[in-house]
């Protein structure tokens, strides 16, 4: 599904999410990820949906919240993987002016060594980039970048691209307990964080189910000191630890709905009951989508989850979503262990 919500965003109020990148391809397979490990590995850009195909599933979707009184603040590229892996990325944002919705990117940087990146990303209004660690091991431990990737000339590209972005830049930081949270790695990360002079630098934690069980968010006392040690370089730091809300988007199709939003925002057992309440549908609508496949029940942090399973897609030259996902999460981070690391192996040297 290529588009999604609106879907309450922290950030940007309420977001329209586009998918614009097949589940789970992308330049990191971070340990943290709430859409599980990355199945391909890469950083080569390729294309994945004509500009077209994007503009007319948005449109959609737009024309859908408003008919339902649902309001669209942004309009958001937050794929199942890193968005600027998409080579028509820049034709879609252009494509998309017309419906005269600021538009965001959620990205991780990997790609901003390369010109041709940087100038698509400064077309949007709104870009936020993941600055989890400045050392090249903490990052290689946390983010698990594609073997063929350094961290140096990803630095200088953020910090090339933050010099001439004319519109909002934001950073954020996945604090994680025994990676990246000794004061030592904050300092680092604060003053390279310092250099960029982002409009806000989040701190976060994982509030859903991460790719390795065995991730812990940062303790309160250490995102305490990551926030004194931010604020040191930055006037406004704020944290995302908290839980978004469950004002998500009824456009008059719960199944849809539901489907599109858990593609790539888990959401809480609570947020899925007011959604089909709202929609005037029943439990069971729930529950056979959970028998079908088509959502996985998932526990976390005391909380039950609703969340889309995960399969490698067709990847086809000229666009098309692909097939539909048909294994379960469960089944592809059981099958990610066995194999030890996804393909192409993101963190040789």
């Amino acid at each position: 599904m290529i588009a999604f919500g609106p879907v309450p965003s922290r950030r940007l109020g309420r977001s329209l999410g586009i998918n614009n990148v097949p589940p789970k391809v992308c330049t990191y397979s971070c340990v943290y990820c709430q859409l599980g490990r990355t199945l391909r590995v890469q950083t080569d850009r390729r294309v994945f949906n004509r500009p077209e195909a994007v503009v007319a599933a948005v449109g959609e979707k737009v024309e859908s919240a408003r008919r339902a009184g649902e309001r669209v603040d942004y309009l958001t590229f937050v794929p199942d993987g890193e968005p600027t892996l998409d080579a028509n990325l820049g034709p879609t944002i252009r494509s998309l002016r017309p419906l005269d919705i600021p538009i965001a990117v959620i990205s991780n940087g990997a790609l901003l060594d390369r010109e041709d990146v940087r100038a698509e990303l400064a077309e949007v209004d709104w870009v936020s980039l993941k600055v989890d660690a400045v050392r090249e091991d903490t990052w290689r431990r946390v983010d698990r970048p594609h073997r063929r990737l350094r961290l140096r000339p990803i630095l200088d590209g953020m910090r090339e691209f933050a010099a001439g972005f004319a519109g909002q830049l934001a950073t954020e930081t996945m604090v994680l307990t025994g990676l990246n949270d000794a004061e030592l790695e904050l300092r680092a990360t604060a003053e390279f964080v310092g250099e960029l002079r982002p409009a806000t630098a989040y701190l976060a934690v994982p509030t859903r189910p991460p790719a390795e069980d065995w991730v812990r968010p940062a303790s309160e006392a250490a995102l305490a000191r990551a926030y004194e040690v931010f604020r040191a370089w930055h006037s406004r730091v704020e944290l995302l630890i908290g839980y978004e809300g469950d004002a998500f988007a009824s456009t008059g199709d719960p199944r849809d709905d539901l489907l599109g939003i858990t593609a790539v925002h888990p959401m809480r057992e609570a947020a899925v009951r007011k959604l089909v309440e709202r929609a005037g549908a029943g439990w069971a609508l729930v529950t056979d989508l959970v028998r079908q496949g088509k959502l996985v029940e998932v526990e976390y942090g005391g909380h039950r989850y609703y969340l889309r399973p995960i399969a490698p897609r067709a990847h086809r030259g000229g666009g098309g979503a692909g097939k539909e996902p048909t294994e379960t999460r469960a089944r592809a981070a059981e099958q990610g262990r066995r194999r030890g690391r996804p393909k192409e192996g993101p963190w040789r040297s």
